[in-house]
């Protein structure tokens, strides 16, 4: 390399255990105890409505009171066969947490993330794999139907399919499943290889057949699919990075952050500079940052050309970042990244502010010295190779699969789901959310096509 500030680093094991063990969060035995028996265990709860896979979880706690944690995450498994994922990575704090009624009182909310934690902890995953399929009555012709993406989106779809008795071919453009809980969610969130077990159990079920180094455009054909099943659903994420559009955000240096992670993930070398800045202000940034802080950055800061407020981060995540050294920078848009020794060498901003409700340049340029940059401005949906042959495929205005209220898109028998689609947001637990009403929708779909050809 020619900036010798860049050194490499593989996280392997041993690495992850020194830098970001200590990291995780986890209850003890005691402290389970002491804390699920804190919960009302409300009728009606608020805690249940304000998740969106509706876990019980007065149940799943309750059932942790009494020292059956295994029965705890079958509760839990019920409503979220991803459950495991969920309890690492999904924002408690600004969903099932804030509105849990001890909110207020003293010691603040039941920690429920940590106790479904705790419970899917103690829960063997292998044993999904024995699970009885529900078979539905009204489907004794079992359809085959095809799901196309291995994320958390496609992989619960597929679960839950082949639970109702059905034959279900998914099609993943990788070698592993996963999505973005393999490959874009920070190693520190999952540690012992978490994400990965649980996608191995839940693919595992005999009625399911992944087919790895399928995508559409490239071995899938969508008019072809819809030919050949039953029903399909897609469930193919955002591949595609977005760019900044400044001058210099192609030297080397400057990185886009969710390959980054994927390589962090797969454990393979990569590059760890002194002087570090991360463009955006989502879980992505917050996650590259921490992580690259952790590895040996001497200061890593996150710029975000908006206010706080407006941040896809949330509260707890940003204070975490600061926890680490971590800091955070708001109203500033980068202009553009100047080269230095064949490198990226610094950063130029514009500062900003809010307007009449609108984002406005004010005051001079800043510049700062880097050797790293990380661009986590979010993706998009990639569609050039494969949309041509379907154009009644319609996509909403920002470019996602327009869905109806079912996860059903403008194309008959075709449901998407998670990130790629318009359903809802772009957390885990949302992807398992589209996944049960595409689920339903389907069922219902392919129950009534049955009856009528009666």
């Amino acid at each position: 390399m020619s900036n010798t500030t860049l050194i490499e680093i593989t996280l392997d094991e041993p690495l992850l255990e020194v830098k970001f063990r200590r990291l995780e969060k986890r209850l003890s035995d005691e402290s389970a105890y002491i804390e699920s028996e804190r919960c009302y265990y409300c009728y009606d709860a608020p805690c249940v409505s304000a998740c969106p896979t509706d876990i019980d979880i007065p149940g799943f706690i309750r059932a942790l009171a009494v020292g059956q944690a295994a029965r705890a995450a079958e509760r839990i498994i019920q409503a979220n066969p991803l459950g495991a994922s969920c309890s690492r990575v999904c924002p408690v704090e600004t969903l099932c947490e804030q509105a849990c009624v001890r909110m207020h009182e003293a010691g603040g909310p039941v920690p429920i993330g940590l106790l479904q934690r705790y419970a899917m902890d103690h829960f063997d995953l292998d044993s999904m794999k024995s699970a009885e399929s529900v078979e539905i009555a009204a489907l004794h012709a079992k359809p085959k139907v095809a799901v196309v993406g291995a994320g958390p989106a496609g992989m619960t779809v597929a679960y839950l399919l082949a639970q109702a008795g059905l034959m279900v071919d998914v099609y993943e453009a990788q070698n592993l499943p996963g999505g973005l809980n393999e490959s874009g969610i920070a190693a520190y969130k999952m540690l012992d290889d978490a994400a990965q077990r649980e996608a191995n159990n839940l693919l595992s079920h005999p009625k399911i057949h992944v087919h790895y180094g399928k995508a559409l455009g490239s071995g899938l054909s969508l008019p072809k699919l819809r030919e050949e099943y039953s029903g399909v659903v897609l469930a193919v994420g955002l591949q595609k990075q977005r760019q900044l559009h400044i001058p210099g955000e192609d030297l080397p240096g400057v990185v886009s952050a969710v390959p980054y992670i994927a390589k962090m993930r797969r454990k393979e070398p990569v590059p760890v500079g002194k002087h570090v800045v991360v463009i955006g202000g989502g879980m992505t940034a917050i996650d590259i940052a921490i992580q690259i802080r952790l590895l040996g950055a001497d200061d890593v800061h996150i710029a975000y050309r908006r206010g706080e407020e407006a941040m896809g981060a949330s509260t707890y995540e940003q204070q975490l970042a600061r926890d680490q050294g971590v800091f955070i920078h708001h109203y500033l848009r980068p202009v553009a990244i100047y080269e230095k020794n064949g490198q990226c060498g610094s950063i130029q901003f514009q500062p900003t502010h809010i307007l009449d409700g609108q984002l406005q340049d004010q005051g001079e340029m800043v510049t700062w010295s880097v050797d790293q940059v990380f661009v986590a401005v979010g993706q998009q949906l990639e569609t050039e190779s494969w949309i041509a042959g379907t154009p009644e495929l319609q996509l909403d205005s920002r470019g996602k699969i327009l869905v109806d209220e079912f996860a059903q898109t403008s194309l008959a028998g075709i449901w998407a789901v998670g990130d790629c689609a318009s359903l809802s947001g772009d957390l885990t637990v949302h992807a398992v959310a589209d996944a049960k009403i595409a689920v339903s929708s389907m069922i219902a779909d392919l129950a009534s096509d049955m009856r009528s050809c009666v």
